[in-house]
């Protein structure tokens, strides 16, 4: 009887293929591990099956936001962009691509979102400031807005719905680490509170260059955190929309956000003297309630 089995010259460039693949997944999981982030965006309560699209999902945004943040270097972005569309035309160039264009193929994710990404990432380099709060989401809205969703088409989600309340918990976490980072952001001659709301409690850009602690920038931090936990609170309502893991992840994701709240406000709002961060017992406390099903408070 004549043997089915593929002759080895035809078994031979799939195992390539096969490894290349594997080795562009572990390059892009190096890149997701390497960099510390207050929460790691594939959490350890992520199915282990889909760590490795996230990682590639992170990896596409954190080598993008390098290339804004300390290259500052707006011709790498566009080539970003045309590996992109090669990688959505079936030629990905390098492992990045060809990790991302196996995520997108399996998952059929739109380009978009990662357009989205470099549009923000490109206005890092020309940064100018936010006149209102309007304009900072507005900013959110193509700077950290487009992860959330690109972790809803992984687990099958596509309705409105469900992104906008996606989009709360993004942009509240994004503003969340603002108000953290003043000092840091400061470093950089970056000012993310919005120059209407500075006015409204007459609070001076040279005072935050100062770390000047006074009443009128604990005023200023307590309206926006009071804002920014609003909007956690009410994107949080999303696990109840979404199953099993993920669930999990935005009760982590959202519940990191609030921590991050009440660690500034555990300093009376000082920013200036140290980074106010989470500690173990935070992340403990994180990930029990979310295995539980409940929002740490």
């Amino acid at each position: 009887m004549a043997c089915a089995c593929a002759p080895e010259s035809v078994r031979e460039p799939a195992r390539n293929r096969a490894d290349e693949l594997e080795a562009a997944y572990a390059y892009c999981g190096q890149i997701a591990r390497g960099h510390y982030e207050n929460f790691t965006i594939a959490s350890w309560l992520m199915p282990r099956a889909m760590r490795r699209h996230m990682h590639a999902i992170y990896a596409y945004a954190r080598l993008a936001d390098d290339l804004a943040d300390e290259e500052r270097d707006r011709a790498k972005l566009d080539q970003m962009e045309r590996d992109l569309e090669e990688a959505y035309n079936g030629r990905p160039r390098g492992p990045l691509f060809l990790a991302l264009a196996d995520t997108a193929r399996r998952y059929d994710i739109p380009p978009q979102p990662f357009l989205d990404l470099l549009r923000a990432f490109r206005s890092d380099i020309d940064f100018k400031g936010f006149e209102t709060l309007d304009e900072l989401l507005e900013y959110a809205r193509y700077s950290a807005n487009p992860v959330g969703r690109l972790v809803l088409f992984l687990f099958g989600y596509r309705d409105e719905q469900r992104q906008q309340l996606s989009d709360l918990i993004c942009s509240g976490l994004q503003l969340a680490n603002f108000w953290q980072d003043v000092a840091i952001d400061l470093e950089k001659g970056r000012v993310y509170i919005p120059r209407a709301d500075l006015r409204r409690f007459g609070v001076e850009i040279e005072e935050l260059k100062r770390g000047a602690l006074t009443p009128k920038f604990q005023a200023l931090m307590r309206n926006e955190i009071g804002l920014t936990r609003e909007m956690l609170l009410k994107g949080a309502e999303l696990h109840r929309l979404v199953a099993g893991g993920l669930r999990r992840d935005v009760l982590m994701f959202a519940g990191g956000g609030l921590a991050i709240l009440r660690a500034i406000e555990r300093v009376e709002y000082d920013v200036f003297k140290r980074r106010p961060a989470l500690n173990k017992l935070d992340y403990v406390t994180l990930g029990w309630r979310a295995l539980c099903g409940r929002l740490a408070p």
